[in-house]
């Protein structure tokens, strides 16, 4: 028995005000043929040493019964399923009519029902496909109040965005894992939060940065704050392209949330315009870091791309490397700039 509370209160037990304390007690049941262990609540008289479940604590018991059943056999649990239908922010009998299910099945499910493998394995999808959630709420468009199904799919889109983040965020790592160390990344872990500060940063301190421009004044305030300081900002490695130094996994990372750019058709060539994102706050820089930026900014930002590409050109660490191989950080002590 584990104590976890006591209570001043009319005992039912002995029909007395005193403390009456809330213990947990292992127990054992039988549910759908299968024997189940889990930790039930009661309150326990001490006068009268009985255990009392208050009709409160029934149904709390018969869940945790049922929840402990649904582990055992690989099964969401209650609390699974409303976390389920609260990322998508949808109540439970617009829920159960996207499913096309009954319209109290999902409020079973989340109290005293436990449901089948194949509505288990609905759910379960749910639970990591937005897009597909997203499907289901447009087969109902019209069926479901206007206002409530604006506010389900806005949900399911900043849900869907949030996942496609964290996908091309851990293919960009995974791009990275063996890359560490001194000469490759600067002797700094990656930091795709810092990237995306980096970008920002830029984007609001230079007038119309074009992707061009962006790799090479990124690469240029790493190599800067290694030179000064002995450690890159980032941990971006960086390749010798023909246009000059370019993030090793650029196209991933210019996708992630948190970097803007617009599309502009200039005759038959489409570029990359990028902004800052609105409300966009320095926090992930330091301030010897923004410092380095700065000076880069001052230095390079007002530049034409085809003249900081010829520039680049001119660098030893460009010069030295092997077309498409990683730029090593050790180039930083020949750097043109100081």
């Amino acid at each position: 028995m584990e104590l976890i509370d006591t209570r001043s209160k009319l005992c039912p037990a002995c029909m007395k005000i005193h403390d009456v304390s809330i213990v947990n007690l292992e127990e054992r049941a039988e549910f759908k043929g299968q024997s189940v262990t889990f930790v039930a609540t009661y309150e326990y008289c001490q006068l009268a040493d009985e255990y009392i479940e208050t009709e409160e604590l029934i149904k709390q018991n018969d869940l945790t019964m049922k929840n402990a059943y649904r582990k055992q056999n690989d099964l969401l649990t209650s609390e699974e399923i409303v976390a389920i239908r609260e990322r998508y922010d949808v109540s439970q009998k617009d829920f159960s009519e996207i499913l096309d299910w009954g319209g109290a099945t999902i409020t079973r499910y989340e109290n005293h029902h436990v449901q089948d493998r194949v509505h288990d394995d609905v759910l379960c999808k749910l639970a990591t496909d937005p897009n597909w959630f997203i499907q289901l709420l447009n087969r109902k468009k019209g069926q479901i109040p206007d206002k409530a199904f604006l506010k389900y799919l806005q949900k399911a889109r900043a849900a869907y965005q949030q996942q496609k983040n964290e996908y091309l965020k851990d293919t960009i790592r995974a791009l990275y894992s063996n890359m560490t160390g001194l000469e490759t990344t600067g002797g700094v872990e990656l930091d795709l939060d810092k990237v995306v500060a980096m970008v920002n940063y830029l984007a609001a301190g230079v007038d119309r940065l074009f992707k061009v421009k962006l790799m090479k004044l990124l690469w240029y305030s790493d190599i800067l704050h290694f030179k000064r300081h002995g450690r890159g900002i980032s941990g971006l490695a960086y390749r010798a392209l023909p246009l000059g130094a370019v993030p090793y996994g650029h196209e991933e990372i210019l996708q992630m949330d948190g970097i803007v750019f617009e599309e502009r058709i200039f005759g038959e060539n489409l570029a990359y315009q990028f902004m800052p994102k609105p409300g966009f706050k320095v926090d992930e820089l330091t301030q010897t870091e923004i410092q380095v930026m700065n000076d880069i900014m001052r230095e390079l930002g007002k530049l034409k791309s085809d003249t900081i590409v010829k520039r680049m050109h001119e660098e030893d660490a460009y010069r030295c490397t092997n077309k498409n191989s990683i730029i090593l950080y050790s180039y930083a002590q020949n750097l043109s700039l100081q």
